[in-house]
């Protein structure tokens, strides 16, 4: 895989982050909300360690 084909994929997950975003908003989720709050956070890690990742490789 290469560096561009993995920056399309991580705008891809930004892009699907905000439809969890919007679902979040909804006031009828019920249980739901404990799921969609977890891969939020979980979507939050990767992106970060992406920024992270690349952001070293960048300045080196």
């Amino acid at each position: 895989m290469t560096l561009e084909m993995l920056k399309t994929q991580i705008e891809q997950i930004r892009v699907k982050r905000n439809s969890l975003v919007q679902l979040l908003e909804q006031p009828n989720l019920g249980t739901l909300r404990i799921d969609v709050n977890q891969a939020l956070e979980e979507m939050d890690d990767l992106l970060e360690e992406f920024e992270r990742v690349f952001q070293e490789k960048s300045q080196a």
